[in-house]
Parts: structure tokens; sequence; C-alpha cells
């Protein structure tokens, strides 16, 4: 399964992003807004750190605000914007689950710590500028004012001369001149330069600031300003530049001409944009990668009223096994295959395929309808696995599993709806595969809390989460307590007490079952010991502890247990380990080995859940086991009189089979008199039930060996 993309870091990434986009069209850097937000991630990092501290640092605040002055977030828009990110999204990210009130008072601290920082640094910025600029104007106004009006030699000299492109025109934004270098930038003729205006020299991709601080200049507000700034070229490309435009004064100090030098930065840009490519696209099949997906995604969930979404979530069934079998260049040329088929199948407007990585791709589609669409996307995508891929001489069948989710914009966050979507496709694949499911809000809860529990399970076992109930088993002859079954519960801190259905599953998926099997037969040897010695070291009750498969196998089962009877004085004779029948289906002499020395020590060894699996009556010869527990679903037909006499055949023809192998017979669900009569009659030895007792903490069933059970 993916991992969910929703970690700490993940989410401050997500707040730096935001971030970035917030303040990026009000800055003046030569940065791409990716370069600006990983300048932003470590000042999120220090946000984030401040915000989660027991005492508040105003000091991260001000460094965080003057390191904006830094990055030449220099507006002050810039700042503006960033408190009001910080408002909306610092605690959403960043908060984690601490109380939402306290982080919310701190991030409100945070802010004004930050404004503080900016406008002192701001400050000093500014006058440390205003000085040295001062001292620039004046020595490139003494030059160039030289050169124009006392030596056209020498102005010609070093306007011709210089490496970039330099160009002049008057306020009203008439182009004067140009030097040769700008001529080579813009690839044209001078008479296409000269004679133009500068407002004419607009670029689709122009900053909204660029056009602001130009008229500024011309006003005379400001002596200079510095931009990235695109150009057309007369053969239609794109020139891009780092643009520096300075005010000339005439000699009595008022504004004469605007004077433009220019860097061409345009393959700087395309090798940026190359990594850009590289850094959103899958290397393997040339589609989208997780990153570019995220980014369209949260576009289409941050559009307007009325827009909803459709994602499609695939996973191929059994590329583990070709990628196995044939090699991991067969697998890669089967994705490429799979890529090329996606791509076909998401050609619409507001539709994509994108490789979340191995075998995991994702189809989106956008607009006002489209719960109809993504269902046509879905069934184009399984129609595009049908055929055949041709692999070394070989045609290999594909198939996928596939997670849908639908709905509306502004609802959800990416990783909400890609988490869904994980958990839909892993539902259709457990359906058995080659088919698509629509997302559940009551199966991802479900999905949700599997997942919370079993990341919660090993600090559960740290923190003592665990603990045992006891219900008895009697014996049916004289309704004496004669022991009783370990029943493992988890106090769960938020879900309250959990049965074992809630977790041993997950456990043993986990394989926690291990340790945590260990602790259940610890304690409740240790309990039965304590048993013993509270009747005085007579009769002591015997405890039936649970055995999952998973245990069976592990090679410390034996040895485990002989030190858990000695530690706690307790005779093997007093324990008995209950195995499902269908955990010893086909079992072999290795699996039964351990099994085997256990009830050479003594131990009891009692078949579970028996007649519910599938192993025929003549694998009973071979098993090591003294004691079989019938299944609850054979009684349930004694609970009313007259009992049915299928199930009074079935019982008794077991019961008479398992005595004549020297076997115990245990009965579990006795919920009534009449049923606990019957099973006597048929010769059944103990049981339990809610007819006996409930399960129960260990001094209840102290009291109940201390009376007639029956009554």
């Amino acid at each position: 399964m993916t991992a969910e993309p929703d970690g700490p870091e993940d989410r401050l990434r997500r707040f730096a992003t935001i971030w970035s986009r917030a303040v990026y069209p009000v800055t003046s850097t030569s940065l791409t807004r990716p370069e600006l937000e990983e300048q932003l991630l470590p000042l999120a990092r220090r946000l984030r750190g401040a915000l989660l501290e027991r005492a508040l640092d105003a000091d991260t605040g001000r460094a965080v605000g003057a390191a904006l002055v830094d990055a030449h977030c220099t507006d002050p828009e810039a700042l503006g914007r960033t408190l009001d990110c910080v408002d909306a999204y610092l605690v959403l990210y960043c908060g984690e689950d601490g109380p939402q009130e306290d982080l919310r008072t701190r991030a409100s601290r945070l802010q004004h710590a930050m404004a503080a920082g900016y406008a002192q640094a701001l400050r000093e910025r500014t006058l440390a500028e205003q000085e040295a600029i001062a001292q620039a104007a004046l020595r490139a106004q003494g030059v160039v004012a030289q050169a124009l009006h006392a030596s056209e030699a020498r102005f010609r000299a070093v306007f011709e001369g210089a490496a970039i492109g330099i160009g002049i025109a008057d306020l009203d934004g008439n182009v004067l001149q140009v030097n040769g270098a700008l001529l080579r930038m813009f690839g044209g003729s001078e008479q296409n330069l000269r004679g133009r205006r500068v407002q004419d020299l607009t670029h689709p991709e122009d900053a909204p600031q660029t056009w602001k601080l130009y008229d500024e200049l011309v006003r005379g507000e400001r002596e200079h300003y510095h931009t990235e700034k695109a150009f057309s070229r007369p053969d239609g490309t794109a020139l891009w530049t780092n643009l520096t435009v300075s005010l000339l004064r005439d000699a009595d100090g008022n504004p004469q001409y605007q004077l433009a030098l220019m860097e061409d930065t345009t393959e700087r840009r395309l090798l940026n944009l190359r990594l850009r490519y590289e850094a959103t696209h899958d290397a393997l099949t040339g589609l989208p990668n997780r990153t570019l997906f995220f980014e369209r995604l949260e576009k289409a969930l941050g559009a307007g009223e009325g827009q909803r979404f459709g994602l499609c979530y695939l996973d191929l069934d059994g590329f583990k096994t070709i990628n196995d079998s044939l090699g991991h260049a067969a697998g890669d040329r089967l994705l490429v295959e799979v890529a090329d088929r996606l791509q076909s199948c998401a050609t619409a407007p507001g539709e994509m395929v994108a490789r979340l990585g191995g075998d995991e791709f994702v189809a989106l589609t956008t607009g006002p309808d489209t719960r109809h669409e993504v269902d046509e996307l879905a069934a184009r995508i399984m129609n595009a696995l049908l055929a055949p891929v041709s692999i070394d001489g070989r045609d290999l069948t594909v198939r996928g599993s596939i997670g849908i989710v639908e709905g509306p914009a502004g609802e959800r966050s990416a990783a909400e709806v890609l988490r869904s979507a994980d958990i839909t496709m892993y539902r259709a694949k457990s359906a058995g595969g080659n088919r698509f499911e629509l997302a559940d809000p009551e199966a991802d809860a479900r999905a949700i809390t599997r997942h919370g529990l079993t990341t919660a399970l090993p600090a559960a076992l740290d923190r003592g989460e665990f603990f045992i109930e006891y219900q008895p088993l009697v014996h049916l002859g004289d309704g004496s307590v004669r022991g009783a079954e370990a029943l493992v519960r988890w106090l769960h801190p938020q879900h309250g007490v959990l049965g074992p259905d809630r977790f041993i599953p997950l456990a043993e998926h986990t394989g926690l079952i291990v340790p945590l099997g260990r602790w259940v037969l610890e304690e409740s040897v240790r309990q039965a010991g304590e048993w013993r010695d509270r009747n005085g070291g007579t009769d002591p009750l015997r405890i039936n502890v649970n055995l999952s498969p998973c245990q069976l196998t592990h090679p410390g089962l034996v040895q485990d247990t002989v030190d858990i009877l000695e530690r706690a004085g307790v005779a093997p004779q007093a324990l008995c380990l209950e195995v499902t029948e269908s955990a010893l289906i086909g079992a072999d002499d290795d699996l039964l080995k351990p099994l085997r020395r256990l009830a050479e020590m003594g131990v009891d060894i009692a078949l579970d859940d028996f007649g519910t699996g599938y192993s025929n009556l003549a694998n009973l010869r071979r098993l090591p086991v003294s004691v079989l527990k019938l299944d609850r679903s054979f009684t349930q037909g004694m609970q009313q009189f007259p009992a049915d006499p299928v199930d009074l055949k079935i019982v008794e023809g077991i019961v008479s089979l398992a005595h004549s192998l020297n076997l115990a017979v245990t009965v579990e669900g006795v919920e009534t008199g009449a049923q606990a009569e019957q099973l006597r009659i048929l010769g059944c030895d103990t049981a339990q039930g809610w007819y006996y007792a409930r399960p129960g903490p260990p001094d209840r069933l102290h009291q109940l060996a201390l009376v007639d059970a029956t009554g």
C-alpha cells in the first residue's frame, strides 16, 4: 500500500507551498516559485517548532520575520499575506494533535513577533540600501550623463563595448538607443527596436508588480528596480532576462532618461524548466509523478463552487509475480505499456493520468459533472487493460483494481481524497480484483480505525493497556468450576474496551501477536498460580490460553512456555493451550513437533472451534490433542425444547468418537439450562457460556470456584 502523504513532513511541505504561492506574486525576486518555497521551508520548520514548544519563543517569530526580508519579500503586502497564511494554515498543518485553542493563541502571538521582526529588519535594510543606492546612483548618473553630454566618443565606447544589453528610453517610454549586445539578445535589427515604446514590450508572463514598478520609476518615485522579465523575439521565441531599470536625472536633478540593463537568462530558465520537468515527471513512463499530481489535485479541490472532481486509483493485480518471475526489466516494460494505455484513456479537458510509484497509477477528471465521467474513465481504463502485453515473446495478461472517489471541490484535502481512494482500491482488490469500487465513507472510517488500531498496538502493549478476563469452564457432571479460559481485552484510550475480534487479526498481520501472546500466557499462568495459592495449594484451577497460528510457527514457543511455568511455579498439567482446527489443517510434522513436546510435558492441547474446518476425522489420530472444543454452532439448536434431533445426533456422534480416542469434550456457547442438561445427557465433559458466567475479572472466578456453579 502506498504510504499516505500525510505525515508531519508532508504537512509542513504543504504549508510552505501555500506560503510561497501567497507571497510570490508580490516579490521582485528572480527565483522561481518552487525555489522560493525551498527558501521558506526552513522558516516554516522554525515556526512549527515554536508553535509546539511548551513556552512560546518570541525570538523565533522575530527571526522568521527578519528572514523574510533577507528572502527579498520586502513588499509590505508580502508580510500581510504571510500573516494571513500563518493565521489560516499553521495550526492546521503543523499543530498535530495539540489543544487547538492554545495553539491558535500561540500562533497569534507568533504573528505579532514576526511582524515586529519584519519591520525592524526592513527598516535596517532600507537605511543601508538607501545609502548604497544613493552612492551608486550618483556614480552611475555621473558616468552616463558625462558620456551623454560631454563626450560622444566615450559614450559609444562604454555603450557598445558592454557585455550586457543596454537600452535608453525617454520618460514617455520611447526607445532612443540600444547596444549591440541587446540587439543580439533580441535577434533583430536596431530599426526594430529604436522608436518602439517600452509599454509595447509587455509579455503574458510578466509578474504582477513589473509595470507598477515601471510607473513609479518614470514618475520619479523610485530610482531603480530589478525584476525578471520575458520579451518576445521577432521569431516568436521568448527571451528571458534579469532586468534592472534605473532613472537618470539631469544636472538639476530632474528625471530625464530611463536606463535598462538586461542579462539573458533564457538558457538558465530552460535548464530550470527541465529540472522542474524531471522533478514532476516519472523517469520511466514520462507520466506526471506524485508531486505534479498533488499540485493538480489540490488545484481541483480548490476550484470554485459548483466544481467537482473524480479520481481513479489503480493498482495492477499480480504485478509482483510478473516482476519476480520475469525480472525488473520486463516489469518496467510492462509499466511503460500500461502507462501508454492509460494516457490514451485521459485525453479530455480536465483529465490527467499520473504514476504514484511502483504499479500504482491515478487518473483525475474535473469539471461541473464528474459523477458520470469518472465511471466512464474507470471503464475505459479497465477496457484498455484487456489486451495482453507482449514482453520477451510472452503475452502477459494485465488486470487492475480501481478505487473511485468522486465529489464536490472544497470539502476534503488532497491527502484525505487519496487515502479514501487507496482504501477503496484495496477493497476492490480484496473482493477478487479486476474490478472498480466506489468509495464508501463508512468503509473508509472502518479502515481508518483499523489502521489507527494497528499503529497503536505496539505502544499499547508497552503502556499496559491490555488486560485479561476469565470465563469459567464448568464440569457438566457435578457443576463444579474446573478452570477458566483467558480472554484478552484492550482498554483503548479513545475506543474503550475492545474485544479480541477487533485487534487479534491486526496483531497477527503485524507480527505483534507473538509478544502479545507471550504476555497473555505469562499473565494467565501467573493468575493460575495465585488461584492455587488462595486455594491452599489443592485442586488448582486449569487455565486455557489461545494460541494463534503465528505463535505455533515461532521457534521460541516451547521454551517460552517452559520458562513461564517455572517462574510461576505452576505444573504443566494446569495449562491447556487452545489451537483452532483451521490452523492445523494440512499441518506437517514440523508444525506439530512443538505441540507434541508440550503435550509430552503434560500440557493439554485443545482443538478449538472443532467442526468448522475442513480436516478429516482421521487427522485426529496424529494430532497431539487431548480436548475437543465444539463450536457454538452445534449447540444453538438445543436452546429450545425439544432440541433439534439432527444437532443431537451430530453432537452424540462427535462425543462418542472423542471418548473412543480418549479425548475430553468441551462445549462453547451454553446459554440456557436446557442446553446444559442436554449436553450432560449426551456425555459432554465441560462447558462454558453465559449460562454459567460471562467473562470477568479473576476475583469473580475465584468466588465461583468456591460455590456450586449450577446454583
